[in-house]
């Protein structure tokens, strides 16, 4: 028997620019989405999960990942009200599980799910992608968030470039720069504020990396025991981008990272969500021997590329053409799924703005023809796989 992966889009639910039959239209056979009405600690009940599945699969689709399942910031802080938010925690992964739900994704980073300076940077091509600029972060937390001790990250030369640098910019490129990093996460409707991110960081100055990594193993201790019960299976997302920000700690970028939560909560719940990019953006991290090496825990996929440059900046590429060995990376994918017999669910992570999508509010990276054009390239190279080994 042939087994391939399930190919899916993210959908944002109703308010999404991208139609649930644009994606039906893109040749997916689901969608990746969640309750974004619900904040980060509030429990889904399983009325509003079930109408939303109905919804999705009145269109002809199926709905068996969700992306995201929320973690509170007290549980990743490791404050005491911590015990009750993972109680309902565990209570939202019942009423899924009721529901017919099988991948829950998640994360621990704290405070910022992603991070770009960039969301319209004009390719060369005239499409528009995701692009993280060092130095324009660095002039944000140095001059514009004015992070506490934020001078004590940079080497004096540096500091004397980069005041230089914020000095030449115009009004307009600080106000892009500050606007950007203010975005909400996609779902959300309310911006984040300076003194926000100011309040939040401060309070994560309480916690180091190796607290961080204990309050994780905490957490996953608590859940998937009963997820291992319901059938769920827990995908951690990696950090984005892998390496710190604004002095906050990073726990999931790395190789080593993931050898660690996952011996350290050994259940079969357990697992990754391996996203190409982000682990990517880091040049000590070999995709292609990742994905060998964790290819029995990965249970959902992000398939998108980057392209790092030697003063760390890094950018959105076509899925093909960046760092990654998106071949080498999906060949082991191909092996995985014929050894184990299973489908692994995947999205095309992300995709430039192109041809009418230029004209068309989406929220960043995920606008609808630069994403099918992902898939149509990751599609194909999956087929020549398994037409090479015999499959088809």
């Amino acid at each position: 028997m042939q087994y391939s992966m399930t190919q899916t889009m993210r959908w944002y639910g109703y308010k999404d620019a991208v139609s649930i039959l644009d994606i039906k239209q893109a040749g997916c056979s689901g969608v990746v989405s969640a309750l974004h009405q619900y904040l980060p600690g509030e429990l889904w009940p399983y009325e509003e999960i079930i109408k939303y599945k109905n919804y999705i699969e009145n269109n002809q689709l199926t709905w068996e990942v969700v992306e995201s399942l929320p973690v509170h910031d007290h549980i990743k802080l490791g404050y005491e009200d911590r015990d009750t938010l993972i109680a309902d925690y565990i209570e939202s992964l019942k009423n899924l599980a009721k529901a017919g739900i099988k991948v829950v994704t998640y994360n621990f980073m704290p405070l910022l799910d992603w991070l770009r300076t960039d969301v319209n940077y004009k390719n060369e091509d005239g499409g528009e992608i995701l692009y993280f600029k060092k130095d324009d972060y660095s002039v944000f937390d140095l001059f514009i968030l004015e992070r506490h001790d934020a001078k004590n990250d940079y080497a004096e030369i540096e500091l004397e470039i980069l005041h230089q640098y914020f000095d030449e910019m115009s009004e307009d490129y600080k106000t892009r720069i500050k606007n950007n990093f203010l975005l909400p996460l996609p779902g959300a409707d309310d911006n984040f504020t300076i003194e926000f991110l100011r309040e939040k960081i401060e309070k994560y100055r309480e916690v180091d990396a190796d607290k961080m990594r204990e309050n994780l193993i905490y957490f996953l201790n608590a859940i998937c025991p009963i997820a291992d019960e319901l059938g769920l299976q827990m995908a951690v997302h990696p950090d984005d981008p892998p390496f710190s920000v604004f002095g906050l700690p990073r726990i999931v970028s790395t190789s080593s990272d993931c050898d660690y939560l996952l011996t350290h909560a050994n259940y079969k719940s357990n697992g990754l969500c391996f996203c190409t990019g982000s682990f990517g953006a880091r040049a000590d991290n070999n995709l292609v021997e990742m994905v060998e090496k964790f290819g029995s825990s990965i249970h959902f996929l992000h398939l998108r590329n980057t392209k790092r440059k030697e003063n760390g900046d890094f950018y959105e590429a076509n899925h093909l053409e960046g760092d990654a060995d998106m071949y080498g990376i999906i060949k082991n994918i191909v092996t995985i799924m014929q050894n184990e017999k299973r489908s692994i669910p995947m999205r095309p992570d992300h995709g430039p703005k192109i041809l009418d999508d230029v004209n068309k509010q989406c929220y960043p990276g995920y606008s609808a023809i630069g994403r099918l054009k992902g898939l149509a390239e990751l599609r194909g190279v999956e087929y020549a796989i398994q037409a090479s080994n015999g499959l088809i």
